[in-house]
């Protein structure tokens, strides 16, 4: 299959039932792992309802995101992968117009949801722990403590990655032909 055949249609992991599936799979997986196999009736509904849930919630998102910028929902996400790798400039203008009304769309929520969700997130992550030392659970504590260290440290890392990569991708787009 072709570069531009396969950018118009999309990837396989772009679709929606591949979206439901890897929620699905990965919610079993988890709750197995903490439940055991016993448990398998109760995870395996549960996982269809959020997996249902999420597929909904996350093309809902794109859609809108898609609205916002005068593209297609099925470009979205090939959009936003070109903006994670720096990748190639589209050689389309409307795509590169559009790049770049995602890039502000993006640099907006993260200004607007900054203030509240790296906070919500150190409390997730350094208060849960506290509750297990709290209840004498030491061992569950320093395991959930080093996770959540961990993950926080990725989130930030990533985070500031990404945006460092939105704005270069911004300044290319808007150097090459002054898109507003």
């Amino acid at each position: 299959m072709g570069a531009k055949r396969q950018g118009r249609e999309g990837r396989w992991q772009d679709r929606w039932w591949s979206v439901g599936l890897l929620v699905l799979v990965v919610w079993v997986a988890v709750r197995l792992a903490f439940h055991g196999w016993s448990a398998w009736p109760g995870v395996l509904v549960g996982g269809v309802g959020y997996a249902a849930f999420l597929t909904w919630f996350l093309m809902r998102r794109r859609r809108e995101d898609a609205r916002a910028v005068g593209t297609e929902p099925d470009r979205v996400p090939e959009l936003e992968r070109r903006i994670a790798k720096n990748g190639e400039l589209p050689e389309d203008p409307a795509e590169r117009r559009a790049m770049v009304r995602l890039i502000r769309r993006r640099e907006e929520k993260l200004r607007r949801n900054r203030w509240w969700a790296l906070p919500m997130l150190g409390l997730l992550f350094f208060g849960l722990p506290f509750l297990w030392f709290a209840a004498g659970n030491v061992s569950a504590g320093l395991w959930m403590l080093g996770f959540g260290g961990a993950f926080m440290g990725w989130m930030i890392w990533f985070n500031r990655r990404f945006v460092r990569r939105m704005a270069a991708m911004r300044r290319r787009i808007e150097g090459v032909g002054g898109y507003a």
